[in-house]
């Protein structure tokens, strides 16, 4: 890719997803925001990123879903290529092993993990017949080398799950000039974040994430600049496990 194109962002409309997409704007990406539910904060982050004169298209669908992935890519190649894919869409669930149920591990995997399977699985076909394209998912700080946390095993076990198909899609994908990469998020200060009452005495730069730190990162790994670089797990945490 010499230019920017066109990025598809899952849970792009709000918090991470929405700094994420700002960021891509004034690297010059063309923008395709999805969101499942809230149309009107869609139809917010839309306006908030035209007035920057970005070019931003809106698209509902329910990605845990695959019937409702398949379409979304059908209506979004209809308009462009999709160049880069951004693998955003997540959820946390704090709750004692023995106490989740069936439901609390379908809906953890479906939102964290098979929504990043279904998208992929849509995304690559495309970027194998171009020869190009970059794929960043979104994990967590607890992902990339494993540290057991009490009461979260089914994000742990997703988020896990993330990291590696990084590493497995980089490799399979690579001959086909396919990026794929992760970030890794720590505690980032986001409206109606679940981050614990003084975390930050526990981050060695003491205090909480900005989004726009977390989406500068993958703004690199969208650009030319790590044309190189693919495999990779970068965290973002401020050295909280350090």
């Amino acid at each position: 890719m010499n230019t920017p194109g066109t990025a598809l962002i899952t849970g792009g409309t709000a918090n991470l997803g929405l700094a994420i997409a700002q960021r891509l704007a004034a690297d010059g990406w063309s923008l395709i925001l999805n969101y499942a539910h809230d149309a009107a904060r869609a139809a917010r982050a839309k306006q908030q990123l035209e007035g920057a004169n970005a070019t931003v298209r809106i698209a509902r669908a329910d990605v845990t879903d695959a019937g409702e992935v398949a379409r979304l890519f059908r209506e979004a190649a209809g308009a462009a290529p999709i160049d880069l894919l951004i693998s955003n869409v997540g959820g946390f669930l704090a709750k004692p092993f023995l106490e989740t149920s069936p439901k609390d591990w379908d809906g953890l995997l479906a939102v964290n993990l098979l929504s990043a399977v279904y998208c992929c699985r849509e995304a690559l076909p495309g970027m194998r017949a171009r020869g190009t394209g970059s794929i960043i998912f979104v994990a967590s700080m607890h992902a990339d080398r494993f540290r057991a946390t009490p009461n979260t095993l089914p994000y742990s076990v997703a988020k896990s799950g993330l990291v590696a198909m990084t590493k497995t899609l980089a490799k399979t994908e690579g001959p086909y000039g396919i990026r794929v990469n992760a970030i890794c998020p720590g505690f980032i200060d986001t409206e109606g974040g679940q981050n614990p009452s003084g975390v930050e005495e526990r981050i060695p730069l003491r205090r909480l994430g900005r989004p726009s730190e977390v989406a500068a990162v993958v703004g690199f790994l969208a650009s030319n600049e790590a044309a190189y670089v693919t495999g990779e797990v970068i965290n973002t945490h401020g050295g909280a496990l350090l």
